[in-house]
C-alpha cells in the first residue's frame, strides 16, 4: 500500500506542500520574534538621529506620528517621517523643526537613489542646506527655493524636497 503511494503522481504534490506548509510556520514563528527587536532598534537609532539634530534634547514622546521634543521641561520642536517617491524608489527622511517651524536638520533614513548620483541626497553638503529654513524657502533654487539641486540627480534632489514640503505642511496644519 505504501509503495503504491509513493508511486502516485499525487505524491510530490502533496510532499512539496507539506515542505511548504512547515516553511511558511517557521518563517512567520520567526518574524514574530525579530519583528520586536528590529523595532526597538529603529526606535533606537531614531533616538539618535533625533540627538544629533537636537543637541539640548532632554526627552521626546511620540504623538499621532510626530516626535515632539522636549528640553528644560518645555517644547523644543518636533519631528517627523516624511516618505516620497525618488528616482530609484522610496526615500524616508527624518525632519527635525523648531517651534517656529523652521528646520533644525534632516537625515535619509533610507533611500534606493542610483549609487554615486542620486544616493548623494545623503551626503551633508546636500543635507545642510535645509538647515535654518522655512516652509515657504524648501524648493529648489531653480524653482526660487534655497535648495541648491545635486548635479546630475535633480529628481532625486525635488523628490527630497517635494517631501520635505508636502509632509512639513501637513505636519503644521496638525499642529496649529
Amino acid at each position: 500500500m505504501f509503495k503504491r503511494f509513493l508511486s502516485n503522481k499525487l505524491y510530490p504534490v502533496i510532499w512539496l506542500s507539506i515542505v511548504v506548509i512547515i516553511s511558511v510556520v517557521i518563517l512567520a514563528a520567526v518574524n514574530g520574534v525579530t519583528s520586536s527587536v528590529l523595532e526597538q532598534r529603529k526606535i533606537e537609532e531614531t533616538g539618535g538621529i533625533l540627538e544629533v539634530i537636537f543637541p539640548q534634547m532632554d526627552r521626546y514622546e511620540i504623538e499621532d506620528e510626530i516626535y515632539v521634543i522636549y528640553q528644560d521641561e518645555g517644547k523644543a520642536g518636533y519631528a517627523f517621517i516624511a516618505s516620497g517617491s525618488g528616482y530609484g524608489g522610496e526615500i524616508e527622511i527624518l525632519v527635525g523643526v523648531d517651534t517656529s517651524f523652521e528646520i533644525k536638520g534632516i537625515s535619509i533614513l533610507s533611500q534606493t537613489e542610483t549609487p554615486g548620483l542620486g544616493a548623494r541626497i545623503t551626503e551633508s553638503d546636500f543635507t545642510d542646506q535645509f538647515k535654518g529654513i522655512s516652509i515657504n524657502e524648501v524648493a529648489l533654487e531653480s524653482e526660487g527655493g534655497k535648495i541648491d539641486a545635486i548635479t546630475g540627480a535633480t529628481t532625486s534632489s525635488r523628490a527630497v524636497v517635494d517631501t520635505i514640503k508636502k509632509k512639513m505642511g501637513e505636519v503644521i496644519d496638525s499642529l496649529e
